[in-house]
């Protein structure tokens, strides 16, 4: 495929976007994304929803077919066997995402490292599941990361925790290495990040030798993470371990600024969105010229960042299904670009997020709160189910 074709791949085509959803499904996005459309609306509803489960009101019933129907996959890993079943469908992948939060014990974190080794081992079995997914956090106390960053001195309780936490992380990634899938690792806040990249380097050079298995992910909305990359990469020569990347623009904007504004350091984030988009790129094209060393996933909701990875790996002679190379966006989000993009025979993955409904959450308050406070998103995606449910003559 010719670069003149590459720009012709059509994000609008709402017929292969929407290919596997139901007029009822259809429906029930309208509705969502109706919602999501007005701001006032949206801060009602999702206020009314945290207060009447505080209260004990009955509405799981309702979340569970509204927006948990729309942004995750199941309630369990079994119950989710049949949404991976389906993207596999339309040739997509998936990414199973044990998304429950806010929970902090030992016990908790021991059963948080058993459910991921679990979904692990239920990627052993599929095809269709290339790769999981786990956030540091998961396994031990925020404060615990943040006081080692800090590089203040651990109590002997603390490092006790602290060994424990190293511990879960090893036998997770040892896992991933067994069923050979790769392993996704999230970013989470500067004043922790320190310490889970130092983590997350010491996993790579014991289990990234020869091939990449564990992935580091970078806030491209930082300004310090495209020469953190470079920096790793750099690291990988040095030591002599291969670098997993995946590229993200951000997810903690405003809790950096206030907290930057409140400490009186220098603000972590670019100055605006075209600072995002430039690193954003610039890292893609850095990866994509050392994809032997850097494996890529372009974890992206940008529908340009999409195009121009595509047309990089054709400059680069890089096969769209050459295994180095995804694309990744969020289940119930982007449809046009992850059907269009499988439709095109890239490696196209949904991070598909399961747990309890009333666990999951404060993921779902997030994703509503993503989509009604991101510029233009949920208009899109408005737009995008209109013309479909239009195509389809649905009233």
């Amino acid at each position: 495929m010719s670069n003149n074709n590459l720009k012709m791949i059509n994000f609008d085509d709402t017929k292969v976007a929407f290919a596997d959803k139901s007029n009822f499904d259809l429906k029930r996005m309208y509705f969502l994304f109706f919602t999501m459309n007005n701001p006032v609306i949206a801060k009602i509803g999702i206020w009314l929803t945290v207060f009447a489960l505080k209260i004990h009101l009955p509405i799981k019933w309702m979340i569970k077919k509204t927006i948990f129907a729309q942004f995750c996959g199941g309630e369990s890993l079994s119950d989710s066997k049949g949404t991976v079943e389906k993207l596999a469908a339309s040739n997509i992948h998936t990414i199973l995402d044990y998304s429950v939060e806010g929970e902090e014990s030992e016990k908790v974190f021991d059963y948080n490292r058993d459910e991921i080794i679990r979904s692990l081992e239920m990627a052993a079995t599929s095809q269709h599941i290339p790769t999981g997914v786990m956030k540091l956090t998961g396994f031990t106390a925020f404060d615990l990361l943040e006081k080692k960053q800090q590089g203040d001195e651990l109590t002997n309780d603390e490092s006790d925790r602290y060994v424990a936490f190293l511990e879960r992380v090893d036998q997770i990634c040892a896992k991933a290495v067994e069923v050979k899938k790769y392993l996704f690792i999230d970013a989470e806040e500067t004043w922790i990040q320190d310490v889970i990249d130092e983590v997350v380097y010491t996993m790579m050079e014991k289990y990234n030798k020869e091939t990449v298995y564990i992935f580091n992910t970078y806030q491209m909305y930082r300004t310090a993470s495209l020469q953190n990359l470079k920096d790793a990469h750099q690291l990988g020569l040095d030591k002599g371990f291969k670098i997993g990347a995946k590229l993200v623009r951000g997810a903690y904007m405003e809790k950096e600024r206030e907290r930057a504004n409140d400490k009186g350091y220098q603000d972590p984030i670019q100055p605006n969105k075209e600072a995002s988009d430039r690193d954003y790129d610039e890292a893609v094209t850095f990866c994509i010229e050392n994809i032997n060393e850097v494996y890529l996933c372009a974890g992206t909701h940008n529908e340009n960042s999409c195009r121009k990875t595509a047309e990089l790996m054709e400059h680069h002679g890089i096969a769209k299904a050459d295994t180095k190379v995804y694309f990744a966006q969020l289940y119930g989000m982007s449809d046009n670009l992850s059907y269009t993009l499988a439709n095109e025979g890239y490696n196209v993955a949904k991070y598909v997020p399961y747990g309890p409904v009333a666990k999951v959450l404060p993921y779902l308050m997030r994703r509503a709160e993503e989509n009604t406070s991101i510029a233009g998103q949920s208009s899109r995606e408005f737009t995008l189910v209109k013309n479909e449910m239009a195509r389809r003559k649905i009233a």
